[in-house]
């Protein structure tokens, strides 16, 4: 057996050092550039901490016919290439698809829809596929802090087949899951709710803002994914509530980064441009709030940041807004 990782980047990257625990790993690279380098230092200092050593058990190449023979494919890129890497891996494997997980949060721009979607879209219902999801950031993955999170998928025999298969990569705990679309929807709002919560600590509302924001956002969450089909208890799993507390209020948490910079005055374009690297909060505040029109759901949260970063809205009036509104039963 062998696992193959596409995407070299923080994620990509640490889940290659983990995962080679258990087995040879193949990390692929679209930039020759980075693939020397990695090969050279056996380090990937853009993405991850140049004490971090790459194992010989990693081999990094941008040769994408040397991928496709792993009996597992982990698109583990940004969610906007989603879509390119499924449809290369069908052109490469000519129908013999390898068991495949993508490791990627949120919702494609303009379509909304969740990675699951677009995986049915291009290589159609097929059971042994299913997403990696949960509180992670890759920094702790990649140090072998202890971590836990998700493989959901349909199939409960494809994700207690890899649990299986990977239980002796060392601190990092995987748990079954068959609610897709709750698992992912959970993972993708709580992107929004981290930009509030930085805008929320921007303005030095403290801890009992925070707290509160989060167990507002929690609802709006599972509110939603029950509107979707999803189960409200995944809302209250690592998919769910882990995935938003740990991107609500974690230092090394881009989202959460874009909203503390939003109250400093700065634009979104010059925030993510002097970030380095993808918030998918950004996208998913527009695509959520369109669910939230298209249902008929109420989600107060997602719209005042929905407001604050396409629309202009002034911070101050529109967080003033928020706590104004009426109060409500619980």
């Amino acid at each position: 057996m062998s696992i193959s990782i596409l995407g070299a980047g923080s994620w990509g990257s640490a889940l290659a050092v983990t995962m080679s625990n258990a087995d040879q790993v193949f990390l692929w690279s679209n930039l020759q550039e980075q693939v020397e380098y990695i090969n050279k230092t056996r380090t990937n200092p853009a993405y991850l901490s140049e004490s971090i050593k790459f194992s010989n058990n990693i081999t990094i190449t941008n040769d994408f016919s040397q991928i496709i023979n792993s009996e597992l494919i982990v698109v583990a890129t940004p969610l906007c290439v989603l879509r390119e890497m499924l449809s290369k891996i069908q052109q490469y494997c000519k129908g013999n698809l390898p068991d495949i997980i993508w490791a990627c949060k949120g919702f494609e721009a303009d379509s909304g829809l969740l990675p699951h979607q677009i995986t049915n879209e291009i290589l159609g219902p097929i059971e042994n596929v299913g997403a990696l999801l949960g509180p992670t950031f890759a920094k702790e993955v990649a140090q072998s802090l202890p971590t836990a999170i998700v493989l959901s998928s349909e199939s409960v025999e494809f994700a207690q087949k890899w649990i299986t298969k990977l239980q002796n990569t060392p601190n990092f705990r995987i748990y079954a899951n068959s609610d897709v679309i709750g698992s992912e929807l959970g993972a993708g709002v709580k992107n929004v709710m981290a930009i509030a919560t930085g805008i929320a600590d921007g303005l030095n509302f403290g801890l009992n803002a925070r707290a509160a924001l989060i167990t507002r956002g929690l609802s709006e969450m599972s509110r939603l994914i029950v509107k979707c089909g999803g189960r409200a208890e995944t809302a209250y799993g690592l998919t769910g509530v882990g995935d938003l507390i740990l991107t609500c209020t974690g230092e090394l948490s881009r989202n959460r980064a874009v909203g503390l910079e939003l109250t400093k005055g700065y634009k979104i374009g010059t925030i993510l441009s002097e970030l380095g690297h993808v918030a998918e909060g950004v996208t998913a505040a527009k695509e959520t709030y369109k669910y939230s029109k298209r249902l008929h759901l109420e989600m107060p949260i997602v719209e005042t940041v929905y407001r604050i970063i396409y629309e202009d809205a002034n911070i101050t009036d529109s967080v003033e807004a928020l706590l104004k509104r009426e109060p409500k039963l619980e």
